[in-house]
């Protein structure tokens, strides 16, 4: 069965858009089938999908997946999602929120390694990737199309206007890149912004012998005043003087007067070993 459309079954069913849950749905087939590409969703796979929406992506990972199980906030899209789904056997709809949920009630849903693939509002990007990523759930990889401004910022480079703190969390659990960019016009309602696709292959190991939380609140703090050197941070933060603060930095091989934007995720484990003496 294609995929019905998308304008006609909202229409039909009633349904409302919520704009505190920046619910924008994708209309386009052909995009629907690239992102699952981009996703390397495989017969073998569970998929996690966050944000059901209209069912339009939800159909498409169908096609390629062994089961998908998609969370969705909005109750309303009931009626939407009981026309847009009809007929697939391997898609089980959750209402409920992945971001307040216990582990465990997760895990009772969810019991074999997944990957996650999602269609993220503005307001939740953030957190709902990084909360994948510092989970010990077996997430393989986390595929999602989101704003392009927060697109480049997971994938951005040392140095750079969109290096952040978001961009150290991703390399130091995974690798990141932007499969493609896509046309606001791609959506429906239309957005303000466009958007891009970035899949993530999460590598929990990559960094074997580093407290990744510890890492995380150095990174943090480095970037609490973008403006300001590391040496400020790094006394305001760790509540250290400024000689020690630039005794771990001179122990470190890092230059006094650096910035925390400036730095490798390699500079950043480095300063933690000195700290961590």
């Amino acid at each position: 069965m294609d995929s019905p459309n998308v304008k006609d079954l909202i229409i039909s069913s009633g349904f409302k858009f919520n704009k505190a849950l920046g619910q924008n749905f994708v209309t386009d087939k052909n995009l629907l089938n690239a992102i699952v590409d981009d996703a390397h969703v495989t017969y073998d796979d569970t998929v996690v999908e966050i944000g059901t929406g209209a069912g339009t992506l939800t159909r498409a990972i169908a096609e390629k997946a062994k089961q998908v199980i998609s969370f969705e906030v909005d109750k309303n899209l009931a009626p939407v999602l009981d026309l847009s789904l009809k007929g697939l056997e391997n898609v089980t709809v959750v209402f409920k929120d992945v971001l307040k949920m216990q582990k465990e009630e997760f895990e009772k849903i969810v019991s074999t390694p997944f990957k996650v693939v999602a269609n993220l509002p503005y307001y939740v990007t953030t957190p709902m990737i990084m909360h994948f990523l510092e989970s010990d759930l077996p997430v393989i990889s986390v595929t999602v199309m989101v704003q392009k401004e927060v697109a480049d910022r997971l994938v951005a480079k040392e140095g750079t206007k969109d290096y952040a703190a978001i961009t150290l969390g991703v390399k130091m659990r995974g690798k990141a890149c932007v499969t493609r960019t896509v046309s606001r016009q791609m959506f429906y309602p239309q957005p303000n912004v466009d958007s891009a696709v970035v899949n993530i292959t999460i590598d929990k190991n990559k960094l074997p012998d580093t407290d990744l939380k510890k890492l995380s609140s150095l990174v943090k703090c480095a970037f609490s005043m973008r403006r300001k050197m590391l040496t400020n941070n790094l006394m305001s933060g760790y509540s250290i003087s400024r000689e020690a603060a630039l005794d771990i930095l001179k122990r470190a091989d890092i230059s006094p007067t650096v910035r925390g934007e400036a730095l490798s995720l390699d500079d950043f484990v480095r300063i933690l070993k000195v700290m961590e003496g």
